[in-house]
């Protein structure tokens, strides 16, 4: 079978991650790895209250997972995520093979090759503000 690539949303019970921040999140790769998976990126998102109570739960510690896995192994990570005390809710999606590249550098913060530096913002506002004296000495 081929390797898929796939996206997984997790949302974290909020007192457990704040207790054990690397344990939860290397929990997560875990998983994968078990399943026979290789995490590509996985980092936090946000920690944000819920939209409605889940369990209890207020808040959640959101955090974002790419990896391969074969699609046999699917059911099986389900199973751990559903078994996973740390883990209130988990959405995993199947990815575009031509968009992996693409949201793994997004994810990790990386730029891609064909992308153009982008300019700080002190630099921008540089620019701008010497604009606008240039159009300011004109109009005199």
């Amino acid at each position: 079978m081929a390797l898929q690539s796939y996206e997984c949303l997790f949302i974290f019970d909020s007192s457990k991650y704040a207790r054990d921040p690397n344990g939860i999140s290397s929990g997560v790769e875990n998983m994968i790895e078990k399943c026979g998976g290789t995490v590509l990126a996985s980092r936090l998102w946000a920690e944000q209250k819920l939209a409605y109570p889940i369990d209890g739960h207020q808040k959640g510690t959101y955090w974002l997972t790419f990896f391969k896995m074969e699609s046999t192994k699917q059911p099986e990570l389900n199973r751990m995520c559903q078994l996973n005390e740390s883990v209130v809710r988990y959405l995993i999606t199947r990815v575009d093979p031509r968009l992996i590249d693409t949201l793994v550098a997004h994810a990790l913060g990386k730029a891609l090759p064909n992308e153009l530096p982008r300019p700080d913002l002190a630099t921008v506002a540089a620019a701008v503000a010497g604009d606008e004296e240039e159009t300011d000495e004109s109009d005199e």
